[in-house]
């Protein structure tokens, strides 16, 4: 009898104001792509992708980087070490399916978009750092979430738009320096971030994938962690965690591996 193709489910929302890009780094995660023309969200969209978690992953991970965001893609680093035969394992590995929950960020939304944070286990907190104002707004969603959201979710700070302030090459061969653009420094962040219990602060690209699948990983084994700790009853729905029990439909999908290029596209949350 084959094994299902994830061990853990786990809700994620991605909240946020509008134009921050959640809904761009949602289809990245997802898709592996980039649009540079999307609709307003209404409501929520949903998306999902099935990610390895725990060891042996997170040993290749932990050996391959010396900081937790440096790669633009983790799990290119993972195959790397894989393929070099420099990690040799007999230890199952473990999959969570992330169910993500993209989140409207607009004002007239809100009040619907607080009834999505029920349920949910980890989330994105995503604000532009080209915009000072949407990290300002960053304290009053995260006071939302956790007003309703059980109290041990995880949270991660995300600073999208890295691409916006990074140096480019120019129509004459020059390299044009895009820093003025930014109005909230990483120090300042990070800075929020441990203030206010936060596991972490990243600094993402939807355009580029800078990052994008570092941020969500850390969220899934942070989570993956808990699970282990008995943090979540699996057989309740409130917990944002169940995983595959005695008459349970395992949805078929496409694994996270370390050679996929793409995920799946996006679909319903289940």
């Amino acid at each position: 009898m084959s094994s299902p193709p994830w061990n853990y489910i786990a809700k994620l929302v991605c909240i946020g104001d509008s134009g921050c890009g959640k809904s761009s780094l949602t289809i990245r995660l997802c898709e592996g792509r980039f649009s540079p023309q999307h609709d307003v969200t209404i409501g929520v969209e949903f998306g999902s992708r099935i990610v390895p978690v725990g060891p042996p992953h997170s040993k290749i991970a932990t050996n391959s980087h010396s900081s937790s965001f440096e790669p633009k893609d983790t799990l290119s680093a993972i195959s790397n070490a894989q393929t070099d035969g420099k990690t040799t394992t007999s230890e199952e590995q473990k999959h969570m399916k992330l169910s993500l929950w993209d989140t409207a960020g607009q004002e007239i939304y809100k009040s619907v978009t607080r009834s999505y944070f029920r349920g949910a286990s980890g989330a994105l907190l995503v604000f532009d750092i080209t915009r000072r104002a949407t990290f300002v707004h960053a304290t009053d969603w995260l006071n939302d979430l956790r007003a309703i959201a059980e109290p041990d979710i995880v949270v991660i700070l995300v600073g999208n738009k890295l691409d916006c302030v990074q140096s480019e090459a120019t129509s004459d061969g020059s390299v044009g320096n895009n820093s003025d653009k930014r109005e909230v420094t990483f120090a300042e962040a990070q800075e929020w971030a441990q203030k206010n219990g936060v596991l972490q602060y990243v600094e993402t690209s939807a355009k580029s994938g800078e990052n994008v699948e570092a941020a969500f990983m850390r969220v899934a084994e942070r989570i993956f962690e808990n699970i282990n700790a008995g943090k979540y009853d699996l057989n309740d729905r409130r917990s944002g965690v169940k995983g595959p029990g005695p008459g349970t439909a395992v949805t078929r999908g496409i694994k996270l591996s370390a050679n996929d290029g793409k995920g799946p596209s996006i679909t319903g949350c289940c």
